[in-house]
């Protein structure tokens, strides 16, 4: 969609920017010491550091965008993916957290290579390379592209190029603590320019009783019929923890933020207020698709659902605003997964290879930054290749990446009789399966009739690696060393959290429940 950018606009975008670099490089000076350790950031981090950061990296061009797409043509039911969110970071916060801090590690491979060995370890730092460029890197690049080629009106590969150029520069000189920096001021653009965009459609449509006549009464309902064929109740019930679990307890571009913690308590704090977060971006992400659908219904597609919103109610200069939140997400995001990219591939691939001080160790991680700006940046082009939609891609792309390791990992906190070789059996046999089953869904071989909804999809291929993760366990020798503590163990020596921490959960909780009997 074409639109005309005004002097304003312009001038907007150009205080964005100074305001971004200034941020991503001149403020990286004032933390020396932080800023030498560019992959965990010192291990500072303080809560609200945290929140924003992992705010802002999961604030990408496919929620601002995609978000929009799935208000537009199905209303509320995608609040799913973000008003359930908490319970996944809660597991996040009281049982993987403390696990992942006790054994000092700095990446999930790690994690792994302590408590099943270096196999696995093998494993999860090559799947967590081709996650973080597919997922994280060559998505992101992809969708973002798609959005400032039509706003700039330049090539698809000048528009990638750009973001990456962008990206990879600061992150590789300020590492983390520049990513995090950045993540903040990132959030803030996002949430103020959605903020404004919904109040001014809002008062178009002509207040909240006119918005919700205005939509088909299925469009407030968070749970759809079993019948249903794009978001079942069952669906999302069944295949929604297996993405969670993967995506929120075991994912390092996520986990690497609470990672960075000072310490554990900041790191649940973190957690917590990334979930009170989640509660307003249905209401900024999703609700601004349902505007568009009251306001818009007959000129607006539903991939341009957000960007029909935006040019047809902000004026100039607001107008430039919202292009620089949604630039301000598609930077976080890639800059996220160069960071997270960086630091797998030095810690655990060149550390394992040579003896590295401190400084080669930085310096390695600047160039292996730089490395995947390039490779990032090929397989957006490949996506581009694809003809399939930026937000079809990204999910499918998680369903088919998340069943191995959610049950690997889910398995290996919660019981100590998990062995190397059931980790190994359903990592390694669970991950090709899961390749080939995936690669045959999004090709819809042999039909796309065939094929069950991708979250239903997901739940199947977990039930059946459990299922061959507990026979295995069962029908082999237990561990006999390097055993980490289950999470009941752990509860038994020190129980996670304070009295407040748990005080926040629970009113998070009622809050949410709240939620979902009003939308129900």
């Amino acid at each position: 969609m074409q639109f005309t950018l005004t002097t304003p606009d312009y001038g907007v975008l150009c205080l964005y920017f100074i305001a971004l670099f200034m941020t991503g490089f001149y403020l990286n000076r004032y933390n020396r010491a932080a800023g030498r350790d560019i992959f965990l950031g010192g291990r500072s981090l303080r809560w609200w550091q945290i929140g924003f950061s992992m705010f802002s990296a999961n604030a990408g061009p496919s929620m601002l965008v995609g978000f929009a797409s799935i208000g537009f043509t199905q209303g509320v039911v995608g609040s799913n993916f973000e008003w359930l969110a908490w319970a996944f970071l809660f597991l996040l916060s009281m049982f993987f957290l403390p696990h992942y801090i006790s054994t000092k590690v700095s990446t999930m491979p790690q994690f792994l290579l302590v408590r099943f060995g270096k196999p696995s370890y093998n494993f999860l730092v090559i799947y967590s390379l081709i996650s973080i460029l597919v997922v994280w890197l060559g998505s992101a690049l992809y969708a973002g592209g798609l959005i400032i080629s039509q706003v700039f009106d330049i090539s698809l590969l000048h528009a990638v190029l750009t973001i990456a150029v962008i990206a990879s520069s600061f992150t590789a000189v300020g590492g983390l603590k520049a990513v995090v920096r950045t993540g903040i001021f990132q959030s803030l653009i996002i949430i103020l320019s959605s903020i404004i965009l919904g109040w001014l459609a809002l008062k178009k449509i002509g207040g909240i009783q006119a918005f919700t006549k205005g939509a088909p009464a299925d469009y407030w309902k968070l749970f759809r019929p079993a019948s249903d064929p794009q978001y079942s109740w069952i669906a999302i019930l069944l295949g929604y923890p297996v993405v969670g679990i993967y995506y929120w307890c075991t994912d390092q571009t996520i986990v690497q933020k609470v990672l960075a913690a000072k310490d554990v308590r900041e790191g649940q704090y973190g957690a917590i207020f990334i979930s009170f977060l989640k509660i307003i971006m249905p209401f900024i992400f999703i609700f601004p698709g349902i505007m568009c659908f009251v306001l818009y219904r007959d000129i607006a597609q539903p991939d341009n659902a957000y960007i029909t919103l935006v040019t047809q109610v902000m004026p100039h200069g607001l107008l430039g605003l919202c292009i620089a939140a949604l630039i301000a997400a598609l930077i976080d995001t890639v800059s996220s997964g160069l960071n997270s990219f960086s630091t797998v591939f030095t810690l655990d691939v060149l550390s394992r290879v040579r003896e590295m001080d401190d400084r080669a160790k930085r310096r390695t991680g600047q160039w292996s930054t730089l490395l995947a700006a390039v490779l990032a940046v090929g397989v957006a082009w490949l996506f581009s290749l694809s003809g399939k939609g930026f937000f079809e891609l990204s999910q499918g792309l998680v369903s088919i990446l998340a069943p191995p390791l959610s049950v690997v990992f889910v398995g290996g906190i919660s019981w100590k009789r998990v062995n190397k070789t059931a980790a190994e059996v359903v990592l390694y046999g669970g991950g090709l399966v899961c390749l080939l089953v995936g690669a045959c869904h999004v090709l819809n071989f042999p039909s796309k009739a065939f094929w069950p909804h991708f979250l239903l999809l997901s739940f199947y291929l977990f039930l059946a690696m459990l299922i061959v993760l507990i026979g295995v366990t069962l029908c082999t020798k237990p561990p006999t060393e390097n055993v980490l503590p289950s999470i009941v163990e752990s509860w038994k020596e020190r129980a996670p959290g304070s009295r407040r921490v748990w005080v926040l959960w629970a009113l998070l909780a009622l809050v949410m429940g709240a939620i979902y009997i009003y939308f129900s």
